[in-house]
């Protein structure tokens, strides 16, 4: 399996919603599409993005990957080992 956002193979992948569910909670609307990426990336999302901009500014693939300081995080995640748990650094 490969993750979507640093195409690494990966023995598991967890599931990214590209529209974050909270931000469609209340509207009891669907949450709309979702990628398949592995959880080194989908931490480091989390940790460097708040739903609010997640939702409005990066809510696709392209945008996330373009995205200045995750493109940092991809081209080196990229290189690492898929078997080896990575640290995930916040933007605080």
């Amino acid at each position: 399996m490969k993750c979507e956002l640093c195409q690494r193979e990966m023995p598991r992948l967890t599931i990214h919603h590209l529209t974050p569910r909270q931000a469609v909670k209340r509207k009891k609307a669907d949450p709309g599409p979702v990628i398949n990426i592995c959880s080194p990336c989908h931490r480091q999302i989390h940790a460097l993005f708040s739903n609010v901009e997640l939702a409005k500014n990066l809510n696709s693939v392209e945008k996330l990957k373009n995205e200045p300081k995750f493109h940092k995080f991809l081209l080196w995640i990229q290189k690492q080992n898929p078997y080896k748990r990575v640290r995930v650094f916040s933007k605080h």
